[in-house]
């Protein structure tokens, strides 16, 4: 299935128009790790990551010059970190944040994710314990991502965990005030999570996933971008879609080649590959752009929608062909401090909190990287995520949403936070209370076509 010919076509592509690697991130099971005594734990964890990960940045460069493809970051994404805490007598999950972000720096990953409960159904006690110390953990870290599961289209929406989130976020993002609420940029709430996601803020080793496994994830929405402004305005929509499957091919076969290669060498199994367009805040590298070049005046207009969709579709269609394992998340993201093209969209008005919430219905994750007012009351941000968890249930796909509340600041200010997570307008949300609804908790029941067994 690979094609080393398709290797030499995608250099033009990665001098161009920004195609890289975004991620390879080793998954590592720390289900052994478990024992009542949390410095025994802590322990465990550490020797654990550092046995399997010592090599992984090293024979990663060692691919990216041997190959000439770029790969952005090195990550870790380990067992939701709520079981594996469970059992001890002292349980302390801060100090095993403190520990896996050790772990990360010492090996020299960019992120480790995985701090991370699963509650679509429901606390236990780990559960709760992980979730009031998140933001005290994201505080204190700085390579560490958490992720919290609260609904799925089988179990429906958990809104306790809704409305506990809501204030996690708040937390999370007055901990960390001096950086603009930082804490809540690597905090993520989820409907039907993967398992074996490649990208942060959520990614983390699903329970059935295996010891270790290697999954990564390839972006290129600049070399998307230039091969649909290549066909001209004239092309329909047809031969558009077509010409991105076929970009999607080959992006994808680089991205197994380099993943099965660095998999071997590291001794570990190669998991999937995600299909996901992610961009980055640099000039080109916008899914943004590619609405524009596909005829829509700016992200944002109406049309926009329809534009991410066939996207999306098209990207997946061509992707799948080239890969024998495809994961993750797998279509395009739409995060707004992360694309240059969102960033402007959104700065000059055109983007609205409304039109993300419904581009979210066909992309690949959700709510992403929106900054807010930081007095946003906590039940305006239990509807906003309630409203994405339900477009998740009801459609059967993932959605997240990623949302800071950047204390001191309102509309009309920005945002910087440099490198990947890029700058962000600050978005104005609805001024009308959710309060009544989202304080009444309980479960939103799974809708009837999830009983499917």
């Amino acid at each position: 299935m690979i094609n080393e010919n398709f290797i030499l076509e995608t250099i033009n592509m990665i001098k161009l128009y920004n195609l890289d690697i975004r991620t390879v991130t080793m998954a590592i099971s720390l289900r052994d790790c478990i024992d009542s005594d949390v410095d025994v734990v802590c322990d465990n964890i550490y020797k654990k990551i550092t046995n399997y990960a010592k090599n992984l940045v090293e024979y990663a460069n060692e691919f990216e010059n041997d190959y000439s493809i770029p790969i952005v970051n090195k990550r870790i994404s380990v067992t939701p970190i709520s079981i594996i805490g469970e059992a001890c007598k002292n349980p302390d999950y801060v100090k095993i944040a403190e520990t896996l972000d050790r772990a990360a720096k010492d090996v020299g990953v960019n992120f480790i994710g995985g701090f991370s409960a699963l509650v679509e159904k429901g606390f236990t006690k780990g559960d709760k314990l992980l979730i009031e110390s998140i933001p005290e953990a994201l505080s204190k870290t700085e390579r560490l991502c958490s992720s919290v599961n609260v609904a799925t289209s089988k179990a429906g929406i958990n809104m306790d965990a809704v409305l506990k989130m809501a204030e996690t976020i708040k937390k999370a993002a007055e901990y960390t005030k001096e950086k603009d609420g930082l804490g809540a940029a690597k905090l993520v709430v989820f409907c039907n999570s993967p398992g074996d996601n490649p990208f942060m803020a959520g990614a983390f080793c699903g329970i059935g996933e295996p010891e270790c496994a290697l999954n990564v994830g390839v972006s290129g929405p600049g070399v998307v971008r230039a091969v649909v402004e290549d066909l001209g305005k004239d092309a329909s929509l047809s031969e558009v879609a077509n010409k991105i499957k076929q970009t999607a091919y080959k992006i994808t076969t680089t991205g197994e080649l380099i993943g099965r290669k660095l998999a071997d060498k590291l001794g570990i199994p190669f998991g999937v590959i995600d299909l996901s367009l992610a961009p980055t805040p640099a000039m080109g590298d916008s899914v943004a752009g590619i609405f524009q070049a596909m005829g829509i005046e700016h992200a944002g207009a109406h049309g926009t929608t329809a534009c991410l969709a066939m996207l999306n579709d098209a990207v997946k269609k061509g992707g799948i062909m080239a890969s024998s394992h495809v994961g993750g998340l797998s279509g395009a993201f739409i995060p707004v401090s992360e694309d240059a093209g969102m960033i402007e969209a959104a700065s000059k008005g055109y983007l609205t909190f409304d039109k993300l919430e419904a581009m979210t219905s066909v992309c690949s994750v959700g709510l992403d990287m929106i900054a807010i007012p930081g007095d946003t009351p906590v039940e305006t941000i239990a509807g906003i995520i309630a409203d994405e968890m339900a477009i998740g249930m009801i459609n059967k796909k993932t959605t997240a949403v990623r949302i800071i509340p950047v204390v001191g600041k309102n509309i009309g200010d920005e945002v910087i936070y440099g490198g990947l997570l890029g700058k962000a307008p600050i978005m104005p949300v609805s001024k009308l209370s959710s309060a009544g609804f989202v304080t009444r908790g309980g479960r939103i029941p799974a809708p009837i076509h999830s009983l499917n067994n």
